[in-house]
This record gives structure tokens, C-alpha cells and sequence, in this order.
């Protein structure tokens, strides 16, 4: 990819990583210096020109490397340079990688939850003119040392079929873990990660759920006792052989005894019949004179306090 200034100048090395501050390198002894300003501004077209060329390879609707995102986060951008060919005598740029560490929730093997921060890759791209030619692998293999980090233990960000290709080619990486995100972890990722800072336990299946626990299924076998006057018969049931356990938890009911049977409707209405009224009750509905033909007549059926025989 070529420019209207000198990159070869502006680049003095083959590999060159920039930073959100997108500073230009240091210059070699003896060449021209142009205003800062100026070499700042190329280096931001530089980026621009690329994160171009990066979307309309992926087929992406926009760019995901300009100047402006370098700026705005702490991501590295290791460009490559073309030292063979000069045209025009300016250079000409090969291709860049994009890096940068990133907080995630993956999945590992067992479809547990993990909170980590690797380095990312975020974007790749070799120009289309001299693809297979070792270019790529010349720059990543450069970025792992740079970073210190083996090839299993990096994300891909959306990653096209061709770095899948790439990877499995150069690195052997095949077997992926399944994630539910656009990132993409391959087998061994966890195997030389530092503890995560918080870890989800799986989620439970449904079945597991329980809608009350044991002790409250044992207060429902608890029976009411029946309110007064239906529990005032004598007791006639037996106790059982084997009582109902004892429950643990704290705030049940105490044990309850046998209950007494419930006293039929027609045994209790002779009972209430059979009841004598009280001398005080009797006295005040003989003297009433207002008292109704039918009070009248009850009262007057019943036997007199005086001539009850005891």
C-alpha cells in the first residue's frame, strides 16, 4: 500500500508499534526532520488508509481501526513495512495487527462463567498483493513476542475463515470452546490463566428448583384442630403407634395430639335441647308482657325451679 510521502522514512524500522498516542519513531541520524506536526498527521493517515483496507476485505460495513479509536483506547498497532520495493522512492506499508487486553465472560469446558482479560486480537490484515508470501506470520509471530503470550492463550474478535485458517496452519489451534459473544478461545485458554476474579457457578436446571422445602412439607401434615363446640366431645380415638417425626427447623408448630371426632349435627341440636335456661332467663321472660305468644308458650312447658325433683 502505497502513500504520497515517504513511509520508509516516516518508518525507519521494518516492524513499528504505536500506541493511543500515535507518536511518531524516533529518526535515523542524518535525515530531514519535518515540523512533529506534520509526521503525526501521516502516521494518523497511515492508520486510516489501513482500517480501509482491513473493513473492505472482512466485507465489514465500517472500520474498526482508525485513528480516532487508537486514540480513544489502549490498543497497539504493529505495522509492517515493505523495505524490498521503494516506489518512487517512498515505501510502501504490508499490513498491521491490531492488539489489545480486554475484560470478558467466557465459557470454559464445563459452561462455567469466567471474568478474564487477555490480550485480544482486534484486527488483521495483509495487503491482497502479497498475501502468502510468510507476511503475516512475520508479524504475529513478532506480536507474541513482543507480548509474551503463547497463541492459545489470545481471543480473536470476529475472526474470518481466512485467520481461522491461519491459526490452524501456523499454531495448530483448532479445537474452539463455544462462547455466546463474538470472541473465540480455543483449547488450552484456561490452561495458563491466573485465577479469575470471580467465578459463576453453572446455571442449575430447572428440575433442581424446589417450591418449599422439606420441613414446610411437614408443617402441612399438621392437622387444624376443629374450633369450639366441636371439639368439646369426648375423646374416643386411639392414639397412634407411630407418631409423625419431629421436625428440625426452627418455627414450626408444636406436635398436636389426637383430635377429637367431629359430634353429629342431630346429637348436638338434643344436647343444646336438653339444656335447662337459667332461673334468671326464665324469670325475666314470664314477667315480660310484651313477650311473644311463642315465648309464652316455651316458657310456660317448662317445669318450674321449685318443683324439679333432683
Amino acid at each position: 500500500m502505497e502513500f504520497p510521502f515517504d513511509v520508509d522514512a516516516l518508518l525507519p524500522e521494518r516492524i513499528t508499534v504505536l500506541d493511543q498516542h500515535l507518536r511518531p519513531p524516533a529518526r535515523r541520524p542524518g535525515t530531514t526532520t519535518p515540523a512533529r506536526v506534520d509526521l503525526q498527521q501521516q502516521i494518523m493517515t497511515i492508520v486510516d488508509e489501513l482500517g480501509k483496507a482491513s473493513a473492505k476485505a472482512q466485507h465489514l460495513p465500517a472500520p474498526i481501526t482508525s485513528a480516532s479509536r487508537m486514540q480513544s483506547n489502549r490498543h497497539v498497532m504493529y505495522v509492517l513495512k515493505d523495505t524490498s520495493a521503494r516506489p518512487a522512492g517512498k515505501g510502501a506499508i504490508i499490513g498491521f495487527l491490531k492488539v489489545g487486553y480486554k475484560k470478558l465472560f467466557v465459557l470454559d469446558d464445563r459452561e462455567a462463567h469466567n471474568e478474564v482479560e487477555p490480550l485480544c486480537i482486534l484486527d488483521f490484515y495483509i495487503h491482497e498483493s502479497v498475501q502468502r508470501h510468510g507476511h503475516g506470520r512475520e508479524l504475529f509471530q513478532y506480536m507474541l513476542q513482543k507480548e509474551r503470550v503463547e497463541p492459545h492463550q489470545l481471543a480473536i474478535d470476529r475472526p474470518s475463515q481466512k485467520l481461522l485458517k491461519f491459526l490452524n496452519k501456523h499454531y495448530s489451534l483448532e479445537t474452539t470452546v463455544p462462547q455466546v459473544n463474538n470472541f473465540v478461545i480455543f483449547e488450552g485458554f484456561f490452561a495458563h490463566q491466573h485465577p479469575p476474579a470471580r467465578k459463576l457457578p453453572p446455571k442449575r436446571a430447572e428440575g433442581d428448583i424446589k417450591p418449599y422445602s422439606s420441613s414446610d412439607r411437614e408443617f402441612l401434615k399438621v392437622a387444624v384442630e376443629p374450633p369450639w363446640p366441636l371439639n368439646r366431645a369426648p375423646r374416643r380415638a386411639t392414639p397412634p403407634a407411630h407418631p409423625p417425626p419431629h421436625s428440625s427447623s426452627l418455627g414450626n408448630s408444636p406436635e398436636r395430639g389426637p383430635l377429637r371426632p367431629f359430634v353429629p349435627e342431630q346429637e348436638l341440636l338434643r344436647s343444646l335441647r336438653l339444656c335447662p335456661p337459667h332461673p334468671t332467663a326464665r324469670l325475666l321472660l314470664a314477667t315480660d308482657p310484651g313477650g311473644s305468644p311463642a315465648q309464652r308458650r316455651r316458657t310456660s312447658s317448662l317445669p318450674r325451679s321449685d318443683e324439679r325433683r333432683y
